[in-house]
């Protein structure tokens, strides 16, 4: 008998007639087996996964046909205190974002030793014992000092062991993990994929991993399962959906994968500096008040220059200063010294009145296109505003906006609608649109695919690409995604810990690093050992 055996779930919006989000699927899974759940957004991944823990949203969301059977158990049948029971002793989950997931006004220690007291008898000693071995098989440093801190205290790979810990405390035969490595950068990634498969060695315990990530698959997978709008369309064992994928949709997802190989040099359309970045620093913490010494430095003597028509992209891992270095350019923050010249012109040490004639030629794409669009303003209004502020009249900015989305893809009709109408790959279009409208000289993108499944991410990158041919805009791309930058960027800026430690054309820092520390970052890369597009090992 299966660990876990889903038989024919269906799960439908839970009102009369009621959609159908999940038809019919079956999905069994081994003690000791992990198990790769694979889609894009809205395939049903998560829906299966919440079903299986109890935990759909009530009035939302419901069960209306199959059986859920953990140990035997059909899990459907069950009290809600019968399921809290059998979750955290029996089956356990991991959640995407550690940082919503966990409280943020309690110690992570105490989050954990809560776990315990719910489901076990074990005296306080005993508790405190069980929570730093756990925190210790998890991998965290001086795990005293982090079972005191807070959540907004530790970094994004700390909290996810945080909620490794938690999950694994009470040693359950199952253990979901709903895309636990998305949002982490490549070393990270590696460190707790490692992690997940040594615990489920050591523990026996069975994985159902849900991703749209294919590198992660190919890491780490025992079998496939793949879903594509509510139904399961393929499954099989790991080699066999990557090497010989029988459905187009798991073609298409495969296909989608950029390589790591870096694409072919690209002619210089122009040789016009667009951005010219020269001993930029930021400091944090470097008022008179604090103590000498507590200064945190940011950003180290950084200097680049992109050139119009050309895409430099800054990789690194999270902390490394990428994202600081975005905003120092944006004067989103004040860099604390350095020069910003844009079109040749000296940016940085200017009021924000002396800004304003230069904002307009530069313009950010943030990661979260949910969260940078006004959700009270149509797409319209929000790609107009802009334009308008700067005296364009209010038909002409109506007129390049009906312009802009269609140059980005969207539908006939987007205009008139709100952000919570589109999908995430539909409004990173939309934020693109926006920036465009200003005519800018500098596009900066910060993270702007990393979010985004395979498929909607390789329409994104097309479209930048297209729209650069066309505009010859520069695009400054920050990203932990090599892949996307192997594919994307002309010239590539490594950075460690505030500095840049190699720079030069992509394929010669991606090709053939020189620096350790990129080569660290390439060997991290999940999936590195597969050509996915070809569906065939890099060595063959």
């Amino acid at each position: 008998m299966s660990l876990l055996e889903i038989d024919n779930l269906t799960v439908a919006v839970d009102r009369k007639n009621g959609k159908t989000v999940v038809r019919d699927i079956s999905i069994h899974i081994e003690p000791g087996e992990l198990v790769c759940l694979v889609g894009e957004s809205g395939s049903g991944k998560s829906v299966s996964s919440l079903a299986t823990m109890g935990l759909l949203p009530k009035g939302a969301l419901k069960v209306t046909a199959g059986k859920i059977l953990l140990d035997g158990e059909n899990l459907l049948d069950l009290s809600p205190s019968e399921l809290r029971d059998r979750r955290a002793t029996r089956m356990s989950m991991i959640f995407q974002e550690p940082m919503t997931a966990l409280n943020p006004v309690h110690k992570v220690g105490d989050q954990i030793t809560e776990v315990l007291e719910a489901h076990t008898k074990l005296s306080n000693a005993d508790k405190h014992a069980k929570v730093m071995d756990m925190l210790k098989q998890v991998g965290l440093p001086d795990i005293e000092r982090v079972a005191g801190s807070y959540p907004h205290q530790l970094s994004g790979g700390q909290r996810q062991r945080i909620m490794i810990a938690m999950a694994l405390i009470l040693e359950p035969r199952l253990l979901i993990a709903d895309e636990p490595t998305t949002a982490l950068d490549v070393t990270t990634q590696k460190q707790i994929l490692k992690l997940i498969k040594d615990l489920q060695r050591e523990h026996g315990t069975a994985v159902l991993f849900i991703t749209h990530d294919m590198g992660v698959v190919a890491e780490i997978a025992d079998r496939v399962y793949v879903m594509n709008q509510g139904d399961l369309v393929e499954d099989g064992p790991v080699m066999e959906i990557l090497a010989t994928p029988k459905e187009d949709y798991t073609r298409k997802l495969l296909s989608s994968v950029p390589s790591l190989v870096p694409r072919p040099a690209r002619a210089s359309v122009s040789k016009k500096t667009a951005l010219d970045v020269s001993d930029l620093n930021k400091f944090y913490g470097a008022g008179r008040f604090l103590a000498k010494g507590s200064a945190t430095h940011a950003v180290q003597d950084v200097s680049f220059k992109v050139t119009a028509g050309r895409t430099l992209g800054i990789v690194g891992e999270s902390g490394s200063g990428k994202s600081t270095v975005a905003r120092c350019i944006m004067h989103l923050i004040e860099p604390t010294s350095g020069g910003i010249r844009v079109g040749g012109q000296q940016i940085s040490g200017l009021s924000r009145r002396g800004l304003k004639p230069y904002r307009k030629k530069l313009q950010m794409v943030f990661q979260d296109p949910y969260r940078s669009l006004n959700p009270r303003l149509t797409i319209e209004e929000s790609i107009i505003e802009g334009p308008v502020n700067y005296g364009t009249p209010k038909a002409q900015a109506k007129a390049r906006a009906a312009e802009l989305l269609d140059l980005v893809g969207m539908p006939e009709g987007s205009a008139d609608r709100y952000p919570h109408m589109f999908s995430g790959g539909q409004r990173q279009r939309i934020a693109i649109a926006r920036a465009l409208a200003m005519e800018p000289e500098l596009l900066v993108a910060d993270e702007a695919v990393s979010a985004l499944d395979v498929s909607v991410q390789a329409q994104v990158l097309n479209l930048l690409a297209e729209i650069q041919e066309r505009t010859h805009v520069a695009i400054l791309f920050i990203t932990h995604d090599l892949r996307v930058a192997a594919q994307i960027c002309d010239e590539v800026a490594v950075m460690q810990r505030g500095q840049v430690v190699e720079y030069g054309p992509t394929a010669d820092v991606l090709g053939a690093p020189a620096h350790d520390y990129t080569r660290s970052l390439l060997t991290a890369a999940p999936g590195r050992d597969w050509d996915f597009p070809n569906f065939r090992p890099v060595a063959a």
